[in-house]
């Protein structure tokens, strides 16, 4: 253990370079090869997490498992991702992030290479879980990675551009691996990401970079001119990372928009999870239509969490709860059109999907991490992030079992065919959203630290 703890500890800054147009140069390419590292990694690697969702009317129409067994093995996932994310988010602010997020993705695209080699529920459950934890490499190192690449001054635009990887990831999700599985069955979904995964890794370890000081580089706000402002204890010196982890704890809005953003992922991963079958089922498209139709909404996602960065820093100066606000409402309307608009056109919940793409990608770049990292120490962004994951994907892995016991009880057989009804657990989906508006609207006078 100790070994891998030494390959993936960040190296020692190195003396600084002296000639300013090589260090220009060198953050130039570095900052353009982080950015697109960390969006398409992620982004691609997501795949890997996400297969779980185009795969659940293969397997209950085979036999595999019931709707409340695949709650119980997609609420594994969750639980992994909580713990995966907030340990590996400690670890990652010690870490050298171009190997720790490397191996994180490439064991995540093994286990799903493994996926669908045995029908028992508990290997299914161990697996999902582990696979879980390894996801949680992601989320952090890409925190990290624009904490020390990219200035205060810029965050929320690159915060933004970074979240647009859950777009990237849901759409070739929902599109690209929903059309493999229609065409190959449910076990080459697993394949397909696997695949993906194992080559997103290798891509992450040759594009990605350890800290500036590691080489020989200023740090990013010292480049960029700007004011820098150290973290200082009661002693009057300088904190060290891990007194930075700990004073998160004591920050009482933090813990507000840990509980908001549980909330929004709740409403979320129940589109992620359930669309599908909800597509399927209550509207009665087909898997590959039902796939696009969800897709359309993380690509819209994509925009929205650019838009968002860019509203949030340049309109409401790096104020993040008025934007929430605005998001939020957007998000309700959405919701409202794709579940309880009489009898839509196939264009209307498209236009629906776009919007709730649209505004769930803000709410979760505000909410899943770039608020709580506003407000905490820059040497305890990883850990921040993987406090508000925890969170987030407690959260989603109970909205997971919840979603697929009333999903499950409440199916009727009627001539030897499934009948769904989707009244009481859409209350729940959309309650949810609704509650994560109220608390982040009570952040309003909250400010970030810098």
């Amino acid at each position: 253990m100790t070994n891998i703890f030494n390959f993936w500890k960040t190296g020692d800054p190195q003396p600084e370079l002296q000639d300013e147009k090589l260090i220009d140069r060198l953050y130039r390419r570095y900052r353009i090869s982080s950015i697109l590292a960390v969006t398409l990694g992620a982004g691609f690697a997501y795949t890997c997490r996400l297969g779980m969702s185009v795969v659940k009317k293969p397997l209950i129409d085979a036999g595999v498992f019931s709707a409340e067994q695949l709650g119980i093995i997609g609420s594994a996932i969750f639980y992994g991702y909580a713990a995966g994310k907030f340990f590996n988010g400690i670890l990652a602010d010690y870490a050298n992030i171009k190997r720790f997020f490397a191996t994180g993705v490439l064991i995540s695209g093994l286990i799903n290479l493994f996926m669908g080699w045995s029908p028992l529920l508990w290997v299914w459950i161990i697996l999902w879980g582990i696979n879980g934890w390894f996801q949680g490499f992601n989320a952090p190192s890409g925190i990290v990675t624009l904490t020390h690449w990219y200035s205060n001054s810029e965050r929320g635009r690159y915060y933004g551009i970074w979240s647009t990887a859950h777009g990237i990831g849901e759409g070739l999700t929902f599109v690209g691996i929903a059309a493999v599985v229609s065409a190959w069955g449910w076990r080459s979904g697993f394949w397909a990401a696997g695949f993906v995964g194992i080559f997103t890794a290798i891509g992450l370890y040759l594009a990605l970079q350890d800290r500036p000081p590691t080489l020989g580089l200023p740090p990013i706000a010292k480049w960029r001119k700007d004011p820098i402002t150290p973290l200082v204890g009661t002693d009057g010196t300088e904190k060290k990372t891990f007194q930075a982890q700990i004073s998160i704890l004591k920050i009482p809005a933090v813990w507000l928009i840990g509980l908001s953003s549980a909330l929004i992922y709740v409403t979320r991963y129940a589109i992620n999870s359930w669309g599908v079958l909800y597509l399927q089922e209550a509207r009665g498209f087909s898997l590959v239509k039902a796939g696009s139709i969800i897709g359309v909404n993380t690509f819209a996602g994509i925009i929205g969490a650019v838009t968002f960065g860019f509203i949030s820093d340049k309109i409401f100066h790096a104020k993040r709860p008025p934007a929430n606000l605005i998001f939020g409402i957007a998000e309700l309307i959405a919701l409202g059109i794709i579940f309880y608009y009489p009898n839509p056109s196939t264009k209307t919940l498209v236009i629906a999907f776009l919007l709730y793409g649209f505004s769930m990608s803000g709410l979760i770049t505000s909410l899943g991490g770039l608020f709580a990292v506003d407000i905490a120490p820059k040497k305890a962004a990883g850990a921040v992030m993987g406090f508000v994951g925890i969170f987030s994907y407690v959260a989603a892995a109970i909205q997971e079992w919840i979603s697929g016991t009333m999903i499950e009880h409440g199916t009727t057989m009627i001539n030897e065919t499934r009948q769904y009804d989707f009244h009481k657990v859409i209350i729940f989906w959309v309650g949810a959203s609704v509650i994560s508006l109220i608390l982040s609207t009570m952040l309003w006078r909250v400010r970030p630290k810098d």
